[in-house]
């Protein structure tokens, strides 16, 4: 019998993974993400998109409105929070805006 070497096989994960939009960042260390999936209908067999919102646990507040963010399935933090920022997939173009904004307005202030 040949024994597994345990060290170097990759342990697979069967958390279910999804990738969506951040639309809401008001909470702590909380986001709201929004998964849109396309589906066909039954009967008509026109294209509609579904959305589902998930509340997701962002332990660094790294995530800003407008991002592509994948999250991962967790144990339960709260009531609804069963999802974790795994990562920031890109940043969204109202986050660009934001900072750049920021960033300008800093500037003019010790200009002044």
């Amino acid at each position: 019998m040949a024994e597994k070497d345990t060290t170097t096989t990759a342990r697979s994960s069967h958390r279910k993974v999804r990738e969506g939009k951040v639309v809401s960042t008001k909470m702590d260390k909380t986001i709201v993400v929004q998964i849109s999936r396309r589906i066909s209908h039954p009967l008509y067999k026109k294209i509609i998109t579904r959305y589902n919102k998930f509340i997701a646990h962002d332990e660094g507040n790294e995530a800003h409105v407008g991002d592509i963010v994948r999250i991962m399935e967790t144990r339960p933090l709260s009531k609804t929070k069963r999802w974790r920022l795994a990562e920031l997939v890109k940043k969204g173009e109202l986050a660009i805006t934001a900072s750049e904004s920021a960033e300008s307005s800093s500037d003019n202030t010790k200009e002044a």
